[in-house]
C-alpha cells in the first residue's frame, strides 16, 4: 500500500459508508425523521404563557356582584370556570385532585359589607405544585376582579368604584405556600431520570444479545416470550428501586422537600412507573437492530416525556392536540402521582384518575413487546 495519501482510497471509504447508511433504512429514517418531527412537536406546542387555566368558584352569597365575577374570570383569556359551587372545601377539593388549577371563594356577606363601605376580601387559592403555570394569570387577578365591578358600582355606590380597591384579594398559593421550585423540579426529576435509565436499560436487553452473537441460544432457551421478558425486566426493578430511593432521600435531606403523604403508597405508584417503562424499553428492543438505533429510540421517547409531560414547560400552556399527546406519555400521569403525594398529601382516590392510564399503559406496551418478539422468531 501506497504511504502517500490518496484521495480514492477516501473516495471509496465514503461510498462504503453511503451505502451503509441508505441499506440501513430505520437509522436513516431516524436521523431525518425524529429532528423534524420534534421541531414541528415542540416548537408548536410548548408555551410559557398558559390561558384558560381551568377555575373553580366556591360562591357563598351569590347575587349581582358575585355574578360579574365570574363573569369577568370567564372573559378573561387566562381563567376558564368550570365548576362552581357553594362549598369552599368541595371547591379545594377539585384543587387538591388536579381537576383545576385556581379556587375563587366569594365568602358570606360580600357583597353586604361591599355595599355598606367595607374592605371584603375575595380569597384565591392557586395550585403551586407548578409555580410557573400560573404566574401571568395570578398577575393579572388585581386588576381583572377591580374591573369586574365597575359598572355595578353606580348611582349610591358610585364612590365604592372610586375606592382602591374596593375589596382585597388574598392570594394563597396551596401546597408550596412560599412557591420553591424545588418543591416541584426535584420530584419531577424522579419521573426524569426513571424514564431515562428504565429505557435504556432494556432497550438494549435484545439489541446487546444481537451485537454479541449471543440471540440464537437465548432463542434456543425452553422460555416463553412472556417469560423471557419477565427475565430480561424482572433485574431492573430492583436498579429503578435503587435510583428512586436515592432520589427521594436527595430530596428529603438536601432540598427539603416535603413529603406528607403515603410512602407505600408511593412505592406502588414507583414500581407501576418503573415497569411500564421498562416495558417501553423491551419494546423499543425488539424493532431496534443494533444498539445505536436502540439509543436513537430511547432519546426520541425521552424528549416528549420531558418536554409534554409537564415537567420543563406548563402543561395546561401545551394546545389541545399536544395534551393528547402528552396524556399517552407515563411520565405525565407519574408526575401529577408523585407530586400529589409528597406535597398534596393524596391518596388512592385522588390518585387513581392517574394510575389506570400507567395501568392501561404497561398492558399495552407489554402485549406490542410480545407480538414483536413472536414475530422476530418466523
Amino acid at each position: 500500500m501506497s504511504a502517500r495519501f490518496s484521495f480514492a482510497r477516501v473516495g471509496a471509504v465514503l461510498a462504503k459508508e453511503f451505502i451503509q447508511i441508505r441499506r440501513d433504512r430505520t437509522t436513516l429514517g431516524m436521523i431525518i425523521g425524529i429532528p423534524v418531527m420534534q421541531l414541528l412537536l415542540f416548537g408548536y406546542a410548548i408555551n410559557l404563557n398558559p390561558k384558560n387555566l381551568p377555575t373553580a368558584v366556591s360562591i357563598s352569597d351569590p347575587g349581582t356582584f358575585s355574578d360579574s365575577i365570574v363573569a369577568a374570570l370567564q372573559n378573561s383569556s387566562y381563567f376558564d370556570v368550570v365548576k362552581a359551587t357553594n362549598s369552599p372545601e368541595v371547591a379545594r377539593g377539585f384543587l387538591a385532585r388536579g381537576e383545576v388549577s385556581f379556587v375563587v371563594e366569594i365568602p358570606a356577606n360580600f357583597s353586604r359589607d361591599l355595599v355598606r363601605g367595607a374592605v371584603p376580601s375575595l380569597l384565591v387559592e392557586s395550585d403551586a405544585t407548578d409555580p410557573a403555570s400560573g404566574s401571568q394569570a395570578t398577575a393579572a387577578l388585581n386588576q381583572l376582579f377591580n374591573d369586574a365591578l365597575r359598572d355595578d358600582l353606580k348611582g349610591p355606590l358610585a364612590t365604592r368604584a372610586l375606592a382602591t380597591p374596593a375589596f382585597n384579594v388574598i392570594l394563597h398559593p396551596l401546597y408550596n405556600p412560599e412557591v420553591i421550585t424545588q418543591y416541584n423540579i426535584v420530584p419531577g426529576l424522579l419521573a426524569v431520570i426513571l424514564t431515562m435509565t428504565m429505557v435504556l436499560l432494556t432497550c438494549m436487553a435484545l439489541t446487546r444479545e444481537r451485537e454479541r452473537g449471543t440471540y440464537e441460544n437465548l432463542l434456543a432457551m425452553p422460555v416463553k416470550p412472556f417469560e423471557l421478558m419477565l427475565g430480561k425486566i424482572a433485574p431492573n426493578v430492583l436498579i429503578g428501586a435503587v435510583q428512586s430511593t436515592l432520589v427521594l432521600l436527595v430530596a428529603k435531606f438536601l432540598f427539603h422537600v416535603p413529603m406528607i403523604g403515603s410512602m407505600g403508597l408511593l412505592s406502588l405508584g414507583l414500581l407501576l412507573f418503573i415497569t411500564a417503562n421498562l416495558a417501553v424499553g423491551y419494546t423499543f428492543s425488539t424493532i431496534a437492530q443494533n444498539q445505536l438505533q436502540a439509543m436513537q429510540m430511547t432519546v426520541f421517547f425521552l424528549l416528549p416525556s420531558i418536554l409534554l409531560s409537564g415537567f420543563a414547560f406548563p402543561f395546561r400552556g401545551m394546545p389541545v392536540w399536544a395534551q393528547w399527546i402528552g396524556e399517552i406519555l407515563p411520565a405525565t400521569h407519574f408526575l401529577r402521582v408523585v407530586r400529589g403525594i409528597l406535597l398534596k398529601g393524596n391518596g388512592a382516590g385522588e390518585i387513581w384518575p392517574d394510575v389506570w392510564p400507567l395501568i392501561l399503559f404497561l398492558f399495552v406496551a407489554g402485549s406490542v413487546a410480545l407480538l414483536r418478539f413472536r414475530r422476530t422468531l418466523d
